[in-house]
């Protein structure tokens, strides 16, 4: 197996002044996707400059050709599934079909508030995703939908001429839970994690591969259980929220170590954020260009 890298460009920068050129220079290293996260702001970046997501990712559709896109990751938190599904396959069609969709169930951040409602609990964000992402599949597919939900409904919805790629876009369904990996069997093309967030400050490597280990274990039960094969959907593991954290783009062999243990346990992709100076996703540039290049080969022998 040849596993994939890909990075995340956080949309922090103007897109004339050095953002086009981050998606640019992502293609020329060979990085299979370039991801952005889809929030209104984010943690330590949210007193700073942040832009939407699927603006730029129709602007890095339009600055690159062969590099897939896509949002890691998009929420109910500001969303709803009918007028999402219009931008996306507008952004399909922009992008040749190069677009992969990102999709969690959200958080009670800053997007939880910002549109004036108190935060959901965990089981109403799970009851929302469990919801969501059914609806978004079909509007995805179909050309013409009309759904009666508790949360989401569409009346006639039209989503002409549907996506390029067929049956729609690949949707990368992050969970942890039995909710959210039900879904990710029934409807991702690929499955995404970021570790044991519990484990993030505490907790060691060892301890971090185990608990991916069983989260891998509990994708594979969720996919028996609707007769998948589990070995169908891509793992993919968004990286900076383990124990390891931006170690792992501290040096080549620091990220060799990490992406070999971890492709090992089944991963087929690993996600590196793009450094970012003055950040928590600060890192050498040189560095994080040469696991670009050279890194990545070594894994793959």
């Amino acid at each position: 197996m040849t596993l994939r890298l890909s990075t995340v460009i956080l949309p922090v920068r103007r897109w004339h002044e050095g953002g086009r050129d981050q998606w640019t220079r992502a293609e020329e290293l060979g990085f299979h996707a370039a991801y952005t996260y889809d929030h209104l702001s984010w943690r330590s970046f949210r007193d700073g400059p942040w832009f939407g997501a699927l603006p730029t990712l129709t602007a890095a559709a339009t600055a690159t050709r062969r590099m897939r896109l896509g949002t890691l990751v998009t929420s109910p938190n500001f969303r709803h599934p009918v007028t999402l599904a219009k931008e996306l396959i507008s952004l399909d069609d922009i992008s040749g079909g190069r677009i992969t969709l990102g999709i969690g169930a959200g958080g009670s951040g800053f997007d939880a508030t910002a549109l004036g409602q108190e935060a959901w609990t965990p089981r109403e964000r799970a009851d929302r995703f469990a919801e969501f992402v059914p609806l978004l599949d079909r509007l995805l597919s179909e050309g013409a939908v009309t759904h009666e939900g508790t949360l989401y409904s569409a009346v006639e919805a039209r989503n002409v001429p549907g996506c390029v790629q067929r049956p729609r876009l690949p949707f990368a369904v992050a969970a942890t839970g039995p909710r959210g990996m039900r879904l990710a069997a029934r409807h991702g093309q690929a499955w995404v994690t970021t570790g044991d967030p519990k484990l993030f400050e505490t907790g060691t490597p060892e301890q971090s591969r185990a608990a991916l280990r069983e989260q891998l274990d509990n994708l594979g039960k969720a996919c028996a259980e609707i007769g998948r094969d589990a070995a169908e959907p891509d793992k993919i593991l968004l990286t900076g929220f383990t124990p390891e954290a931006n170690g792992v783009l501290d040096s080549v062999d620091a990220f060799v170590d990490f992406a070999g243990r971890h492709a090992e346990l089944g991963f087929d992709e690993i996600v590196v954020h793009a450094p970012i100076p003055g950040s928590v996703f600060a890192a050498d540039e040189v560095v994080f260009e040469r696991i670009a290049t050279e890194g990545i080969a070594q894994v793959n022998g």
